[in-house]
């Protein structure tokens, strides 16, 4: 007796690649629904924001922040994209569009966008910082303040000195940059390094001191500090004197009591216009855009 045949009839084996046709065509993945509004919102080009390197991805990202972001000046009650192309009265709106093409560019996520613009265009992170005696360089008048919490001997602090020298030559005329003295326990001689800045700048002589002392911070116990008071000509007898004085020491606990209202965790801790300063921003990028926001 021949067996029946086990094969199913073609139209079983039609049935099961019909249907994973039909799975496919209505689970697939897609970036957006057709009818997504954001979809069907155009791409916008602002005038001083560089994006025509941008992927359409990336347009459309950019597009939604500056969209749905409100502009950084409360009195302009518009989104960012407005403000910018009405030419609004609001300085900071071009570098807030700029700084978010720049995170856009950087593959930067929405929650990460969302507190850069915070951290930098928010007028609530914004600290009233005073700097009434402490050394300073540039016009009281700039529109830019630079607050800089250092300690001679951290490296760190070393390290970035040169540029925000370098940054302070660029714009003198437009940027005060005011030192705070905020030396750490766990560094030895980060106290008397202090201590000697602020004996050198009670001589007039605070910022040649400070080069000295950043340019040799792994030589900063006392008889390298004698030396480097005369070699920039201080009375060497007096600024002994002053290394231990009352004024030297009030000017130590008021700089660190501020750091602690500010919560300075550690150093360099650097505040711009009274923002704290996040690194994922290029600082040359924040100070000029705050230099250009201020002559609008």
């Amino acid at each position: 007796m021949r067996r029946r045949s086990t094969a199913p009839a073609p139209s079983a084996v039609l049935a099961p690649v019909a249907l994973l046709a039909a799975v496919l065509l209505t689970t697939a993945c897609h970036d957006a629904a057709p009818d997504d509004p954001s979809r069907a919102r155009p791409d916008v080009e602002l005038p001083g924001v560089d994006t025509h390197e941008f992927t359409p991805r990336e347009k459309h990202e950019f597009t939604t922040y500056v969209t749905e972001f409100p502009a950084p000046c409360s009195a302009v009650a518009v989104p960012i994209a407005e403000c910018v192309t009405a030419n609004r009265p609001c300085g900071a709106c071009l570098p807030a569009a700029q700084t978010i093409a720049k995170a856009v560019r950087e593959g930067m996520a929405r929650e990460q966008v969302e507190q850069l613009y915070k951290e930098r265009f928010d007028a609530a992170g914004a600290r009233a910082i005073p700097v009434d005696g402490s050394p300073s360089r540039g016009p009281e008048t700039a529109p830019v303040t630079i607050v800089e919490f250092a300690d001679f001997e951290c490296p760190f602090c070393q390290r970035i000195a040169p540029e925000l020298d370098a940054l302070w030559e660029k714009r003198k005329t437009s940027v005060r940059f005011v030192y705070k003295f905020m030396p750490l326990a766990m560094h030895p001689h980060g106290e008397i390094a202090a201590r000697a800045a602020i004996a050198a700048q009670s001589q007039g002589k605070f910022w040649e001191m400070h080069r000295l002392l950043f340019a040799n911070g792994e030589h900063l116990d006392d008889g390298s500090i004698q030396g480097y008071a005369a070699s920039i000509g201080l009375d060497v007898e007096r600024f002994r004197v002053d290394l231990q004085s009352d004024a030297t020491k009030a000017r130590l606990e008021a700089d660190r009591k501020l750091g602690d209202a500010l919560k300075v965790k550690g150093t360099p801790t650097i505040f711009i216009n009274g923002r704290e300063y996040d690194a994922k921003i290029d600082i040359d990028d924040w100070v000029d855009g705050e230099i250009a926001g201020a002559s609008r």
